[in-house]
This record gives C-alpha cells, structure tokens and sequence, in this order.
C-alpha cells in the first residue's frame, strides 16, 4: 500500500510536470493545463483507491457474516503480496479455525448426548420396572443400575478432565522417581479394575476383560524418568485399556519403557495383538468421540467406549511438550510416547 500511494505521488507530480511543459511550449493558456492535470490526477487517484478499498470491502462483509455465525465465505485475493494479501489470508485462517471448532462443537454435543443417552435409557428401564412392579429390587437388578450409574459417572469424570485440560487449569506437577516400580503399579491397578468390575458389564469405556496378559519391559531396570507422575498414569492407563479392548482372546499386551535423548527422559510404548490400525486412520485416532474403524469389540468384556481415552492420553502428553502417534507394527498396535524429561541448561536461556 504503501508503494502505491508513493507511486500515485510520483504520476501526479509527473502529469502535472508533463502537462505545464506542453503548455509553456504550445503557449496554452494555464487554466486548462490546471484543469486537465486536475482530471488525470483524480482518475488514477480513483483507480488506486478502489483497489486499495475494494478488498476491505470484502475484508468487512466476510467478518460481518462471520460474526453473525456465518464461517463458510472466505476473502480473495489472499495471495496478493502486500499489507492486504497479510490481512486476507489472516482473516481465513481466522474463519478456517472458527469453523472447525463450531463443527467440533456440534460434534461434541452430539456425541455426549449419544452417550448419555443410553445409560439413561437403561437405568430408566430398571427404575420404572422396579416401581411398576415388574421386577423386584433384588442384587441382581440392582447391579444393572449400578452399572449404568457407573457409566455415567466416569462419563461426567471424563469429560471434566477434558475441560480442565483445554482451560489450562490442570498445573504439572514434575518429579523424579523410578519407572519399573511406578509402571508395575500402573499394571496391577489395571488388573485389578478389570476383575472387580468383571461381574458387572462394562459400557463406561473401562475393559472388564481379564483374559488378556499384561506385560511390562523396562530397560534399564534402574531406568528414571522426570514427569508428572498422575499425568502419565492418565495416559499408561488409557493406552492400557484400548489396547485391551481391541486384543485378541488371551492375547498379551506389553508396556516398553526406555530412556529418552534428553536427561530424565523417557519413551514409552505400548503394543497389542490386535487388528492395528490403517494407516489412513493414524491422524484421526487421537481425536475425540473417535472409535476407529473397529466394528465389534475382540473378547469378553470389551467394548466401543467413549472414544475420549485417547484424546485424554494426548492432552496429558502435550502438556508435558512430549509427543504421542502410532507407529509401524508387524502385528497388532503400537503406541509410542516421548517425553522429555529435564530441559537443558541451554533450552533454558
């Protein structure tokens, strides 16, 4: 823009300059030189204005719609190299980003409503039978509902850790300890949720399957990591359990530890026995609500979920600054995590 207004300086002042040497050498009379220069001057003037306020017309009508819910229209002339081309191209990621989180935000309420839609349903059914007298409220008919008011509440559970991850409430709490005890713990808890809620039927996104062995490699056996300990159960746990999910009968997953680039660092990985994934699902496996392209669950007690493990397993990551994605696997599924660790003195400066 700026080279264009100069430009328009420098033509004025060349017309007019133009225009006065004619005159001075045909000896015509001022008043029409100064008429003539007038004209010329206000017709370019008026080309380089409408192609200056041209695009901030579109500029205003494109964020007006935006404001009023409207994020498909788009501003041309993004590829124009100047101020103007900077701010269209700025407004359309700015309408790119607004309409990918109204779509992620239908898809949100959508997806909740379907999941809390069917353990109401069932609990519904069990109460009114309960009252109608169609059943008695014996154990038996109380563990259904049990079951459903479970899956409700790790539902709700859920959901506040995602909210509390996207506000950037959740602080990080770093600390030194050692990753053969910390992950064996992990292991055992995993088992023994399992097996307590095997006598009740799972539909809360928690495996109620325990034949599936569980198996854990760390190397070096002293190996140490600097996380946060609660968040990394949050991501252990969640890798853990889809895996389990989507293992065959009897089949085994591993939890692989080993020591990162970086002081204290630590790489993780989980692997099951499953069907894997396609590849051209790898970019959409962290995403919420995402199931994959698994039809049916792979053994007793397994089930969809709620899609929101994974999502959870990234968040915990990120917060870390580490990374999370599948990996290449001749059989079955691999999960790799990279955490860094310490930060380095020059990383620091």
């Amino acid at each position: 823009m700026k080279t264009k207004l100069g430009t328009l300086v420098v033509v004025s002042v060349f017309i007019t300059t133009g225009l006065l040497m004619i005159a001075v050498r045909t000896e015509t009379e001022l008043r029409f030189i100064t008429v003539f220069s007038m004209i010329a001057t206000l017709l370019i003037t008026q080309f380089v204005a409408h192609s200056i306020t041209a695009p901030l017309d579109e500029m205003s009508t494109v964020a007006r719609g935006i404001s009023h819910g409207d994020y498909t229209r788009r501003v041309r002339g993004a590829d124009r190299r100047d101020e103007l081309g900077d701010l269209a191209q700025t407004i359309n990621r700015m309408a790119d980003d607004l309409e990918a989180q109204e779509r992620q935000r239908k898809e949100l309420v959508a997806n909740v409503s379907h999941e809390l839609r069917t353990p109401i349903a069932g609990l519904r059914a069990v109460l009114e039978n309960v009252v109608d007298g169609v059943s008695a409220a014996d154990p038996e008919t109380m563990r259904t509902a049990l079951k459903q008011t479970e899956r409700l509440g790790r539902l709700v559970e859920t959901l506040l850790d995602l909210s509390r991850l996207d506000n950037g409430v959740v602080p990080l709490r770093k600390r030194r300890f050692e990753v053969w005890p910390y992950l064996s713990g992990v292991l055992k808890e995993a088992n023994m949720v399992a097996s307590a809620r095997a006598g009740i039927a799972s539909g809360s996104g928690s495996h109620t399957r325990t034949d599936v062995h569980l198996h854990l490699d760390v190397s070096p056996p002293e190996l140490t990591a600097h996380v946060d300990p609660e968040r990394i159960h949050q991501v252990v746990a969640n890798l853990i359990d889809n895996a389990v999910k989507h293992s065959p009968p009897h089949g085994r997953v591993t939890v692989r530890a080993r020591r990162g680039d970086g002081p204290e660092s630590l790489n993780l990985e989980v692997l099951d026995e499953g069907p894997g994934i396609p590849r051209s699902e790898w970019h959409r496996v962290f995403e919420r609500f995402n199931r994959g392209g698994v039809v049916a669950p792979h053994g007793p007690g397994s089930d969809g979920g709620t899609g929101l493990g994974l999502a959870i397993a990234r968040w915990a990551v990120d917060l870390h600054g580490g990374r999370i994605g599948v990996a290449e696997s001749e059989r079955g599924c691999r999960i790799q995590v990279t955490l860094p660790g310490v930060p380095s003195p020059d990383r620091l400066t």
